[in-house]
């Protein structure tokens, strides 16, 4: 009985050690994100208002399959300060210079927390890009109404959310019913006083930026992305798409970010 026991003992042993080698071999495929290389700028990525840091799901992957390391912050969407703050957070948190992403209101955010020492360049994605002393909201006075504002909602509490129909024909019309759906049920509301604060400081004065514009956009007008990257002396990459072209076009936004890393020091 005893060398019956030792035997079926030995055999779940083996079974365990293949099973362990298999789920090695399996870690080292070409699929899986490259290790990091720490002689590299980290990316750190802020997204818009309604939104959260899952938007960036499909650009993380080719960043990381290109040695970076990478950190989608979830901002609160309280304020531009607690965004701010949240933005530097991360920031902070990484071994040496950073490339600084924003996407819509994410733009604002970094053209803020941008100014931290460690960030070595900034890349905007259809993003909002204010001068010092200037508020979001009064970017887009000079331009017509961009047609997804009227599909934004109010709560009580003043955070600020888009409607089932804004998300699939405004924000990410050229994405699947299936996708906006879940957008539509993941969106970070925004309070809506945020778009009224001033930026103290505009980081794209002293740090090199990228501007990549969403020419299909329906939440900012693409003539206000383009006036905004040549007012900021912004590297400019144009792309046929919603406002959400890390959803709709990832790879030509990684190729952007990946450009930022590659001249950044």
């Amino acid at each position: 009985m005893k060398t019956t026991h030792r035997f079926k003992l030995a055999a779940a042993a083996a079974v365990i050690g293949l099973s362990f080698s298999a789920l090695g071999a399996t870690a080292a495929t070409p699929n899986a994100p490259a290790t990091p290389d720490t002689s590299k700028p980290s990316v750190v990525i802020v997204h818009g208002a309604f939104a959260d840091g899952s938007d960036w799901a499909k650009v993380i992957p080719l960043l990381q399959a290109k040695g970076l390391h990478v950190v989608a912050v979830q901002n609160p969407l309280t304020s531009l300060e607690d965004d701010v703050a949240a933005a530097k957070r991360a920031i902070d948190a990484q071994p040496g210079k950073v490339v600084l992403v924003g996407h819509s209101w994410g733009g604002s955010v970094i053209t803020e927390a941008g100014a931290n020492d460690k960030v070595a360049s900034l890349v905007y994605v259809a993003a909002f890009a204010p001068d010092a002393g200037q508020t979001s909201a009064e970017l887009g006075k000079d331009y017509p109404p961009a047609p997804g504002f009227a599909h934004i909602v109010a709560d009580a509490s003043g955070f600020l959310s888009l409607t089932k129909e804004g998300m699939s024909k405004h924000f990410a019309q050229d994405l699947p019913a299936s996708a906006t759906a879940v957008m539509t049920a993941t969106q970070g509301p925004i309070l809506g006083k945020s778009f009224e604060q001033k930026l103290p400081v505009a980081a794209w004065k002293t740090k090199p930026s990228w501007y990549l514009a969403a020419t299909a956009d329906h939440m900012i007008p693409p003539a206000l992305q383009l006036d905004m990257a040549k007012k900021i002396g912004a590297h400019l990459t144009r792309v046929n798409s919603s406002h959400v072209p890390q959803q709709s076009q990832p790879a030509k936004v990684a190729e952007v970010i990946l450009d930022a890393v590659r001249q950044s020091k």
